[in-house]
């Protein structure tokens, strides 16, 4: 075995660990205040106000606000409508 394929093992034997390790690149992905008011189907503002009084879950990158895919689904049910007693419910 030379040097070079002992490398290229390696480096395969490390790629496959971390394809293990990270998980899939969906749950990685972070949208930015504007494409969550899209996906929302709100006005950007809407959402920097929100962001302001801290009235959505988010998360800081630095100093930028993001919102990942379980961030948006949180938002949508919290103005989720229960046909039962017609009251907004609101998370805690």
């Amino acid at each position: 075995m030379t040097t070079e394929s002992g490398g290229e093992l390696l480096v395969e034997a490390i790629r496959e660990a971390l394809t293990a390790w990270v998980p899939p690149a969906p749950d990685l992905q972070l949208y930015t205040p504007a494409q969550a008011a899209e996906l929302l189907g709100v006005t950007e503002n809407w959402v920097q106000e929100r962001i302001r009084a801290r009235r959505l879950p988010f998360t800081l990158i630095g100093r930028f606000p993001r919102f990942s895919a379980r961030h948006i689904l949180a938002i949508t049910e919290m103005g989720e409508i229960n046909p039962a007693t017609r009251r907004v419910t609101r998370a805690a």
